[in-house]
């Protein structure tokens, strides 16, 4: 599957900005699954500085520097990327209790499975809570197969938390939106990644894009798809495996993967400091659109 992705994030700043600098990653990642075919960023007004580089995670990260006065600023990330998930996982991962799966990762020795257990510990918008371990013990009974475990996971997840924008930020802790059972996919990919790792179980945030279809009989809206989050959960000798509890699925062609981190602090789309400037208003407009030629230029 081919998909062109725009991504603009615009800025208006309450007062004159002098100097801004930023992070950003909204470039899809190359991966077995899925090749970056090209991107480009367009930033306004013109930047002084636009760098390259991977961060610690091996996301591509753009670092730009505004040193002009100006009173808005508007960022473009367009790429074109082919996706070709194939593996059945189901088919494939075999019926290991997950007690074993985590027992495993101190004994395997192998280097993903080494560096899968930093994935284990608290981050900035993840802490251990006794509320997090309770709510992921239903899943996880003595004896039950790895995969079924996560997989009853998500779709709890799925079904005990409605999707709700507006009732939750970026900010938000764990314990309110398990308190209020409403959130957006950063909340739900966050609350899975912190029951698994309540088990003893490594667990990372993705970012990314999801393919969104208009109702039947209508077009789809330029500009109306977002940016969307999963979890992905460490089973040893199979490596990463990805969930969507949003949508209570194994993400498939319709997924495009940007960035890996501990929790959504680590990805954030675009991060900077500016001076002077005040307050700010901000909008996004995001196009995922399918494409039939594979050379299709941005």
């Amino acid at each position: 599957m081919n998909y062109r992705i725009r991504h603009e994030t615009r800025y208006v700043y309450a007062e004159p900005t002098a100097v801004s600098y930023n992070e950003v990653r909204l470039s899809p990642l190359n991966l077995p699954s899925q090749t970056l075919i090209n991107k480009q960023l367009i930033v306004t007004p013109r930047p002084a500085e636009v760098t390259e580089r991977i961060d610690y995670f091996g996301n591509p990260t753009w670092f730009v520097a505004i040193d002009q006065p100006h009173n808005s600023m508007t960022v473009r990330a367009e790429s074109h990327v082919r996706i070709d998930r194939t593996r059945d996982v189901m088919a494939i991962y075999p019926s290991l209790p997950w007690q074993d799966a985590r027992d495993q990762l101190r004994t395997l020795g192998d280097p993903e499975a080494t560096a899968a257990l930093e994935f284990l510990l608290d981050s900035p918008l993840i802490e251990a809570a006794d509320e997090l371990k309770a709510y992921a013990r239903p899943s996880f009974a003595p004896g039950r197969p790895m995969m079924e475990a996560v997989l009853d996971l998500m779709a709890r997840i799925h079904r005990d938390f409605k999707f709700e924008p507006g009732t939750t930020d970026t900010a938000t802790p764990l314990s309110e939106v398990l308190a209020h059972r409403r959130g957006v996919c950063q909340d739900f990919a966050q609350l899975g990644i912190g029951c698994l790792r309540s088990q003893g179980l490594p667990a990372r945030y993705v970012s990314g894009y999801i393919e969104t279809l208009p109702p039947p009989g209508k077009e789809k809206l330029k500009g109306a798809d977002a940016s969307h989050a999963w979890f992905s959960a460490f089973l040893p000798g199979f490596g990463w495996i990805d969930f969507d509890p949003t949508n209570n699925q194994i993400p498939s062609d319709q997924h495009v993967i940007v960035a890996y981190g501990r929790d959504f602090s680590d990805v954030t789309p675009i991060k900077g400091v500016i001076f002077g400037a005040g307050q700010h208003e901000l909008s996004v407009a995001v196009d995922v659109e399918r494409l039939t030629s594979t050379s299709a230029p941005l």
